[in-house]
This record gives C-alpha cells, sequence and structure tokens, in this order.
C-alpha cells in the first residue's frame, strides 16, 4: 500500500456542529458515566489526539477491503515516535474501553460491502440508521484516520418505511398479509433505516473524537441516534474503533 501523508490533519479534528441530541465530555469517565436524557442520544469526548495516525494506516497489509487490525499486529508495526504516539492512544482507548465490559475492534476500512438486493433501499451502513439491541447497550466509535461518520438529529429524520412510495415499493415486493408488514420489515432490517429530511444537514463526528451514541433497547429512555459510515476517498482507508 502507497505511504500516506505524514500528516493528521487531512481532516478536520472537530466538524460538529451545536445540536441539542449532541453532549460533550472532557474524559472518559464521564463519556461512560453521562446519562442520555432528554434530546440528547450522542455524547462525544472531545480530544486533540497527539501521534501520526496515517502511518499506522500506511504500514498496515489491506488485503480485503475491511480488515479488524488485532492488538497483536498494531504493536509489531515499525513506527516512527509520532506514529507510536498514535499507537499508544488507540491502545489505551482499547483497554478504556475493554475495562468497562465493551468489545472494541479496530478497523482498517477501504469500503464497505454495499447492498443491492433492494435496489431502491439499501441497507448497508451507507445508509442513516440506527442501532438495535435486546439488551440494554451503547454504541462507541471514533475515527483515528479518514472521513469521520456522520450523525442526523432525529428530527430531521423520517423512518423510510414510513415514506408512501417506499413503503408502497416494499409492499408490492413483500405480497404478503397486511397483517405481518411490519414482520417483514424488521427481519429484513428496513425498520431501521431512515431519510434525511430535505432540509437537514449531515452532522460529522470529526476525528480522534470518542463518542458514545444511544442504542434502541427494552431500556432506552430517548430515541436511538442515527447514525452512517461516510463514503470513503479514494485511496484512503479509514482507521475506526467501533464497539
Amino acid at each position: 500500500m502507497a505511504s500516506l501523508p505524514n500528516k493528521n490533519n487531512l481532516f478536520p479534528l472537530f466538524e460538529v456542529e451545536s445540536a441539542n441530541h449532541i453532549k460533550y465530555v472532557s474524559n472518559f469517565k464521564d463519556l461512560i458515566s453521562t446519562p442520555f436524557e432528554g434530546e440528547v442520544n450522542a455524547i462525544g469526548w472531545k480530544r486533540s489526539l497527539a501521534g501520526d495516525f496515517s502511518e499506522i494506516v500506511s504500514k498496515l497489509q489491506l488485503t480485503e477491503n475491511l480488515v479488524a487490525i488485532e492488538e497483536k499486529e498494531l504493536q509489531e508495526l515499525q513506527l516512527s515516535a509520532s506514529g507510536q504516539l498514535a499507537r499508544e492512544v488507540i491502545l489505551k482507548d482499547l483497554e478504556m474501553l475493554k475495562k468497562h465490559g465493551a468489545k472494541p475492534s479496530l478497523n482498517a476500512i477501504k469500503c464497505y460491502e454495499q447492498d443491492v438486493n433492494v435496489p431502491f433501499f439499501p441497507t448497508d451502513v451507507y445508509s442513516f440508521h440506527i442501532d438495535k439491541s435486546t439488551i440494554p447497550t451503547d454504541t462507541y466509535l471514533c475515527t483515528y484516520f479518514g472521513a469521520p461518520s456522520e450523525i442526523l438529529p432525529n428530527s430531521k429524520a423520517i423512518k423510510k418505511i414510513l415514506i408512501p412510495e417506499i413503503r408502497e415499493k416494499l409492499k408490492k415486493l413483500y405480497k404478503g398479509k397486511e397483517a405481518d408488514f411490519e414482520t417483514f420489515s424488521a427481519e429484513n432490517f428496513f425498520d431501521l433505516h431512515y431519510e434525511a429530511k430535505s432540509n437537514s444537514s449531515h452532522i460529522k463526528l470529526g476525528v480522534g473524537q470518542l463518542w458514545r451514541l444511544a442504542v434502541e433497547h427494552p431500556e432506552s429512555k430517548v430515541p436511538a441516534c442515527i447514525h452512517r459510515a461516510p463514503k470513503e476517498k479514494d485511496g484512503q482507508a479509514r482507521l475506526l474503533l467501533i464497539c
């Protein structure tokens, strides 16, 4: 893989605009303990990270479009002093999340697989969606390098299965009993996807910030956070922590 520029400012660190559903904290303890309440369903730890994360990406041997990087592989990379600083940041984030009980994964991503099964309704991660769980949990993510993830205020989005023309197309595809349509939608994850309203703007989560996003589960007190993966820039892999 060709070397990437030895800079971290290829992507702005802080791109997030002010929004009622976002709350900021200044440390990990507050990130994991601050409750979601009212409209707030996205909590971000704003920070400026030391180190060259692009060097880590340039040293990885990416034979697939998405590769999970094991800690051992990360630790074995031969890095400059700046690259080592970046590695220390990642290892510390992984350790903190594991101690919290999470199962973080560090991914190098050229691109995600796109859903082409239903052309008018893709259900891949490039589509705005929510995460859903049967048990209480949250989604954590941090983009260390590359295009950052995006979120939408819930008030600026509409569930796609509620859009009349899309719903009618799905019903033609389904061809089953009306009473079972909602089950069909849930089984195929159609009920988790959203369309941005015409007056909405996508909120980029920035590079280096560690985020906690609300998930839909039986005990959730706020609407789940609507988010999506960005389109990657040609030739530039993302480095993403997620759990």
